[in-house]
């Protein structure tokens, strides 16, 4: 792995919250995710699964963790199976975790070779009346491939009809939306990686300029700092490609004149970052450009500090409404009679902004946490308002990462990032 190692007090904090919210003589497993495949002899990148990850810090494929509090043996308590390693393995793919190696980064005493899961978990079994299955139950999932995990389910409930089930999920929503400071500062290095490849941008943007150059820009910066690359798919949308929300071609020539919105941010130790900046691409805004730009900041400035323990999500995304309203309505997009005759259910604001302005952030972009129950301090959320107006081929969005503080305003992970257009102008001018 490029990235420094966590200390694994992480993961044994991660897992005695887990274990204490589970049932009296219950078990609980977790699978790492298959290498999938593409096609012929080629794969995917592996990209571990966040909840194995979140649990003991394991980074390889073909893992198993499983939690047991009530075992008789007390060295049954936790156990992570992993791959056993060979020399061919070793010349061919690279060094695999030794079971000391395991330890260190887990915390877990009790490690096991992967060919005796199937013997112990039966073992096991006999002791537990109740398994946590660990279904895919995040509020975005559209999953159609049949997973590790799904076959494991699927195996499991074949083999032992007469034990009770449990879903792992409504736990790990509750303990992996409040984040500790350790996971925190995971977030904070990628968010300053991501910042690197801002700042590298400022100087290089101009018209003619390729939206995959951008690109490239951006993943050279990012894994020369320790990152895998970027966080997510990323969007460089120069003028009126902004106003498609998931823009991904990446194909076009930049334009004098017009905007171009950026969603790109870097991951670092498989944490997120989540950034949208949009830049003038000859280095000065218009003056309609700095107003619309000015009221999306302002909106983005007002949200954010609504950001406190006890907010209620649906309350919180209603009053971001409004507050947009109001910058639409200042910028001659909307008129009084369109909100006073707006749908409830469709408000008239949404026209202009029809995206969400927040969501849970960590190992996964659209990370875990609950949203029908008041927001904790550890929470950290994006915050993205935007305003797309295709009939003025401009789309403009702004993001930053926040953490939600105990007292007063949220924790600002991006706070460096260039973001205010004298500031924006200056660096892009070469006179910051």
């Amino acid at each position: 792995m490029k990235y420094r190692p966590i200390p694994n007090s992480l993961y044994i904090k991660n897992r005695q919250k887990f274990t204490a919210q589970m049932i009296p003589g219950s078990l609980a497993v977790f699978n790492s995710n298959d290498i999938y495949p593409v096609s012929a002899d080629s794969t995917l990148p592996f990209a571990q699964h966040s909840d194995i990850l979140y649990l003991s810090g394991a980074d390889q494929e073909e893992t198993i963790l499983l939690l047991f509090p009530d075992a008789l043996n007390p060295a049954h308590k936790e156990i992570l199976f992993v791959r056993e390693t060979n020399e061919h393995i070793a010349v061919w793919e690279g060094a695999k975790y030794t079971k000391e190696k395991a330890t260190e980064i887990s915390g877990i005493q009790t490690i096991m070779w992967l060919s005796d899961f199937d013997k112990v978990f039966f073992d096991l079994m006999t002791e537990a009346h109740t398994i946590y299955f660990n279904t895919n139950e995040h509020y975005r999932q559209a999953v159609e491939t049949q997973t590790r995990e799904d076959r494991f389910i699927a195996k499991c409930k074949a083999q032992f009809p007469a034990h009770q089930w449990q879903k792992s999920q409504p736990i790990l929503q509750e303990i992996r939306g409040v984040k500790e400071p350790e996971e925190i500062a995971q977030m904070q290095t990628a968010c300053n990686i991501t910042e690197k490849g801002i700042r590298r941008l400022l100087g290089f943007i101009k018209p003619g300029v390729w939206e995959y150059e951008i690109e490239a820009e951006l993943l050279h910066e990012f894994v020369r700092n320790r990152s895998k690359g970027f966080a997510y798919t990323p969007i460089i949308a120069s003028g009126p490609n902004a106003n498609v929300l998931h823009y991904i071609e990446n194909n076009q020539q930049c334009q004098a004149g017009d905007l171009i919105l950026m969603d790109v941010a870097a991951e670092y130790a498989n944490y997120r970052s989540d950034l949208t900046r949009t830049f003038p691409v000859s280095g000065r805004f218009t003056e309609r450009q700095a107003a619309v730009y000015n009221a999306v900041l302002r909106v983005k400035n007002a949200a954010t500090k609504l950001l406190v323990p006890g907010t209620l999500w649906a309350e919180y995304h209603q009053a971001v409404g409004e507050i947009m309203t109001e910058e639409l309505l200042g910028l001659g997009l909307l008129d009084p009679a369109d909100v006073k005759n707006q749908d409830p259910h469709k408000p008239a604001y949404k026209k202009y902004f029809m995206h969400g302005t927040s969501h849970h952030i960590g190992l996964d972009t659209h990370d875990y946490g609950a949203l029908k129950t008041p927001m904790k301090a550890g929470m950290v959320f994006t915050v993205e308002p935007g305003i797309y107006i295709p009939e003025e081929g401009m789309g403009i969005r702004l993001e930053d990462n926040v953490v939600i503080q105990e007292q007063g305003e949220p924790l600002n992970l991006m706070a460096h990032i260039p973001i205010e257009i004298a500031e924006i102008e200056a660096l892009m001018n070469g006179e910051g």
